[in-house]
């Protein structure tokens, strides 16, 4: 059998490691992580690592050929476990007499009860690593009994999306853990809708939306939230959902005849201008307000027009909806 054989790629990614076992000729990948992979998912600085393994041994990291400390699956979620026990005021003296087991049961105990907005992200940063449903909807459903669905989306969910993006682009979660969490976080999104009863038809004071993405746009978790956020205000909505071609658009438009139509351009339009899908939106439907959010519509500096009006982000639609409905304002994210 052949010792193990690996290649570290850039320090601050995530990186693989290729066991090579000739004898069975079989290939296993594990995932590995850097020190600063570390301080990005777990929030503790590279020196705090360096020290806590030091002094009080809690992790043991391996080594390349060339002294490079690398990090396994294990010793992430170890990690992950101990900062939120140490950020939720428990030493780390003691943290480090504890067994595997009783940090990991501590966690699951205070992940049940409401938390500073920094451990709350290291919960639910926890929770995707470990793929963890259970600890997740606790989390969640400890937040919405505590501050409802609306403050909790916006003070939890939606923060905690823009880390996800993040470790994303460094490459400190894999595809897969994205999508695990994303998955759950529309089901909850999904059932607050299904919670709320629809408006009637001709409603006094109701106004009608169609909601929708364009081809090649897939920000699917904040067009859910805007069909939310539209619906508890008391207004009718027809949501669309994505790859929504300009001819389904004009076959939904002529039967719903809407007050407002919402998109968001976020991935499409990216090297050329996206002002002329805008002006063709707008000529098209000159009978309802076009609502226009999205990263190419705010880089590119899109203005608002005649039947345009730009949402340069959710709490322009927050502002924009309580007017409209002169409902009392809620808490905007900072």
């Amino acid at each position: 059998m052949t010792a193990i054989s690996f290649k570290l790629f850039v320090e601050n990614t995530v990186r693989y490691l290729l066991i090579e076992v000739l004898s069975l000729n079989l290939y296993l990948v594990l995932a590995i992580y850097s020190i600063k992979d570390l301080e990005n998912l777990c929030g503790i600085k590279a020196h705090t690592i360096r020290i806590w393994e030091t002094r009080y041994g809690i992790i043991k990291p391996q080594r390349t050929k060339t002294n490079i400390r690398y990090y396994q699956d294990k010793d992430l979620k170890h990690l992950l476990n101990i900062a939120f026990l140490n950020k939720n005021g428990i030493k780390i003296s003691k943290i480090a007499k504890m067994s595997e087991e009783e940090i990991a049961n501590r966690v699951a105990d205070m992940s049940s009860v409401k938390l500073e907005d920094n451990t709350q992200m290291d919960a639910l940063t926890l929770s995707m690593i470990e793929m963890d449903e259970y600890k997740f909807d606790r989390i969640i459903s400890t937040n919405i009994q505590q501050i409802g669905f609306e403050r909790t989306m916006l003070e939890i969910i939606y923060p905690f999306l823009d880390k996800l993006s993040l470790l994303w682009l460094t490459g400190s979660i894999y595809p897969v853990q994205e999508n695990f969490i994303s998955c759950l976080i529309r089901q909850k999104i999904i059932a607050a809708i299904d919670m709320i009863p629809p408006t009637p038809s001709k409603s006094k004071n109701a106004k009608k939306f169609v909601i929708y993405l364009p081809e090649g746009e897939n920000q699917e978790l904040s067009l859910l939230l805007i069909h939310y956020l539209i619906k508890s205000r008391k207004n009718e909505v027809i949501y669309l959902g994505p790859k929504i071609s300009l001819q389904d658009l004009k076959d939904a438009c002529k039967v719903y005849q809407p007050d407002f139509i919402f998109t968001m351009i976020s991935e499409t339009y990216t090297k050329t201008p996206v002002q002329t899908y805008i002006k063709t939106l707008s000529e098209t439907f000159p009978n309802s307000q076009i609502l226009l959010s999205g990263y190419q519509v705010v880089v590119q500096q899109v203005k608002s027009s005649d039947n345009i009006t730009i949402m340069a982000s959710i709490n322009d639609m927050i502002y924009f909806l309580n007017a409209m409905n002169n409902t009392p304002p809620s808490k905007l994210i900072e």
